[in-house]
């Protein structure tokens, strides 16, 4: 089985940055980041290739957010800059054959970390 483990989650105030990680065991697969707020579906946020070649972003995070993966080390990174306090999510990272929006196309997924924006 792919384990994925999320980490560099936590509090920050608006307008800040944060860098998380998704460390994968096992094969490489193309990579994608969703959030889930209390209350509200699973949103989409960012995926690439599992090259690298290619990214996809959500609207709401285009320009603030960044993701990025070194496949020798086998980790996806999501680097958010210019944070909001919507933002304000449990992050998590899939990993999956395919790159899309839709959840169901990972197959794989981490235990989530926590984002907080203040302000």
């Amino acid at each position: 089985q792919v384990q994925l483990v999320e980490s560099g989650g936590g509090l920050v105030q608006a307008g800040g940055s944060l860098r998380l990680s998704c460390a994968a065991s096992g094969r490489t697969f193309s990579g994608g980041w969703f959030r889930q707020a209390p209350g509200k579906e699973r949103e989409f946020v960012a995926a690439i290739t599992w090259s690298g070649s290619r990214t996809y972003y959500a609207d709401s995070v285009k320009g603030r957010f960044t993701i990025s993966r070194d496949n020798a080390k086998n980790q996806v990174y999501l680097q958010m800059n210019s944070l909001k306090p919507e933002d304000t999510a449990v992050y998590y990272c899939a990993a999956g054959w395919t790159t899309g929006s839709g959840p169901g196309e990972y197959d794989y997924w981490g235990q989530g970390t926590q984002v907080t924006v203040s302000s």
